[in-house]
């Protein structure tokens, strides 16, 4: 089955409108298949699912999307002159290809533009605003979507190992790491090199952490400066394939030289925390009852989470999260209230950080199964190298 084909029945009695480009919006690519810069419209009446574009989008739009039938923008626009609008903008065109469809029951995603959404009401159309998710199936990938997950994937272990290497092989002076010939080793060259290595295998990676030493206690801190020798490295990649729009996600704690003893601690803390859920999560398990036992299990292994001298320190983040067209979508592993179904892919990522000590965070993507999960990430966990 196609991916693109799989999208929710809603409501009959209301089409369903979006309007935006689909290279920014994961709605409108998921409806269409179709990539533009551009904003363009997607409607789908009943089972049928439309597409307005302009003339320079038009042919390709026919032959690429996955649209039932794709329409001019044009043809409307000279509805608009007849009726002696001659500069008429996108929402009034859109509000006559509306009236030409005898549609005035829309519902629309939450990020829809307010502009737009007062001008339909003001001319008798009803809106309903449809939360997140807003195609319900984009939670269960079928099996072209988690081979497109898998690929970006392999394609980000392979950059993150080419990165770990390069720190494996460095060499440590005055505490800091250089490289074997000589230079400096920073969070910024050694993102560099994870984004080039992504770039070269068609992915696309922004705000790659690569964090150390203190800075690796703020959990979204992307990095900079000078790595230094036994002071824990996180790093967080997250890219997507240029081809296929889907991302990956994946994170991995290392030490150039020795770990102290409570990095080590912690290190084993957050891999028993990932036990744990790879353990508990299957078809129909409780997103927000695994994130309570991860919390309950890092804790009976005495390290609290609080705020301490005005710092968050401990675990206070999600345990994890759904990938897919979007880094971050639902479902949940966290204290929000979610149920896990067959087909969702989501990250087991639990984390520790403790100013003065260092953070240590692990990430695995995993497929929800009917027997369990299934885990999708291959690449090693070593602490030191």
């Amino acid at each position: 089955m196609n991916y693109f084909n799989k999208i929710d029945i809603m409501d009959n009695d209301k089409a369903l409108l979006i309007i935006a480009d689909s290279e920014r919006d994961s709605n409108m690519y998921y409806a269409t298949g179709f990539p533009a810069p551009d904003p363009f419209v997607f409607i789908r009446k009943g089972n049928e699912k439309i597409m307005i574009t302009s003339d320079l989008e038009l042919d390709r739009a026919k032959s690429e999307s996955k649209a039932d039938k794709v329409l001019s923008l044009s043809q409307y626009e000279r509805i608009a002159r007849k009726k002696g609008n001659n500069s008429a903008c996108l929402i009034e065109i859109v509000a006559i290809a509306l009236g030409e469809m005898n549609i005035k029951q829309l519902q629309i995603p939450a990020n829809f533009s307010v502009e737009y959404a007062d001008f339909l009401r003001k001319n008798g159309f009803r809106l309903e605003v449809k939360q997140e998710p807003f195609f319900d199936s984009r939670e269960i990938k079928n099996e072209a979507e988690i081979g497109h997950i898998v690929k970006t994937l392999r394609n980000t272990e392979h950059a993150l190992e080419k990165a770990i290497d390069f720190i494996r092989k460095s060499k440590i002076k005055d505490g800091f790491l250089f490289s074997t010939r000589n230079s400096q080793i920073t969070s910024e060259s050694v993102r560099q090199l994870i984004n080039v290595e992504l770039m070269k295998r068609g992915c696309a990676a922004k705000h790659t952490i690569v964090s150390c030493g203190e800075q690796s206690c703020v959990p979204h801190n992307t990095g900079s400066g000078p790595l230094r020798a036994n002071e824990s490295i996180i790093f967080d990649v997250f890219p997507k394939d240029e081809q296929t729009g889907y991302y990956a996600d994946i994170s991995r704690t290392i030490v150039k030289g020795k770990a102290s003893r409570s990095l080590k601690k912690m290190y084993k803390a957050v891999a028993s925390a990932q036990e744990l859920v790879f353990k508990s999560a299957g078809n129909e398990t409780r997103g927000d009852a695994i994130h309570r036992k991860v919390m309950k299990q890092l804790s009976s292994l005495g390290f609290k989470t609080g705020k301490m001298k005005g710092k968050m320190q401990g675990f206070f983040h999600g345990t994890g999260h759904g990938v897919g067209l979007d880094v971050h979508e639902p479902p949940r592993i966290s204290k929000t209230k979610c149920t896990l179904k067959t087909g969702n892919v989501v990250t087991v990522e639990p984390g520790l950080y403790y100013p003065g000590i260092g953070g240590v965070r692990l990430e695995d993507m995993i497929l929800i199964t009917d027997e369990g999960c299934t885990n999708l990430t291959k690449s090693p966990k070593v602490l030191e190298v």
